[in-house]
């Protein structure tokens, strides 16, 4: 992969720059403890997911979606005899989440300082507006970044915008993140390079059974890695 003309490196925010799905996975097994009376978890899980996925189109991606969705999904689940107290327990773990620290992954920091002096670079990423820039601030990682861009899609005509308010060609930008779909495969359609660095757990929407085979995408095992590829 030949990264010699990049100008702009983009990077995803959640389970890229810092943990974010461990935090969902660990109350959806607290929500899925909790309608064990109604359903086996793995069943549980299994309609969460299918509700989280049409929700999206409504709500979006993020904390405030999933409470939604938990709420909905016990609804359902319990043919609508859900007592009250449960549905206040659902609101409460999404505030919890909403409260947790931000844990910047290993390395990333000491990445964004050396990248800082050759390369623009800028946060592309999903989520809600408000849940994002308060993890931005928390991370103390804004400082790095030349631009800002949370997206309510992460499709080919969301990165063509980008690519145009940042005033280059596709082939000057490089995307790295955690997910093929949201990360990787829009940006090499539009000729630009992506990387892809896989966080030890994917949330099932983001997942693909696909094997890409193409000259501008690389698949890297930590940001470190980043450095061997790159002019520094």
């Amino acid at each position: 992969m030949d990264l010699s003309k990049i100008k702009v490196i983009a990077f995803d925010a959640d389970d890229t720059l810092w943990h974010n799905e461990n935090y969902f996975q660990e109350i959806e097994h607290k929500f899925c403890s909790m309608l064990e009376e109604y359903l086996p978890q793995h069943s549980v899980e299994r309609e969460l997911l299918k509700i989280e996925i049409a929700n999206v189109a409504l709500y979006g991606y993020g904390i405030k979606s999933f409470m939604l969705s938990m709420i909905e999904a016990a609804i359902q689940i319990s043919n609508k005899t859900i007592q009250v107290s449960v549905i206040e327990r659902i609101i409460a773990l999404g505030k919890e989440m909403l409260d947790k620290p931000v844990e910047k992954l290993e390395g990333v920091e000491d990445l964004l300082d050396s990248l800082k002096r050759s390369y623009k670079l800028v946060v592309a990423t999903k989520g809600d507006l408000l849940d994002q820039e308060r993890k931005l601030k928390k991370s103390g990682l804004a400082y790095y970044f030349h631009h800002i861009e949370i997206m309510s899609e992460k499709g080919v005509e969301d990165y063509q915008k980008l690519i145009k308010h940042l005033d280059i060609s596709p082939s000057e930008f490089l995307m790295i993140g955690n997910s093929l779909k949201s990360d990787v495969l829009p940006v090499i359609t539009l000729g630009g390079y992506g990387v892809h660095i896989p966080y030890h757990i994917t949330w099932g929407h983001e997942k693909i059974e696909k094997m890409i085979d193409h000259s501008n995408y690389k698949q890297l095992n930590s940001l470190s890695e980043i450095r061997s590829h790159l002019k520094l």
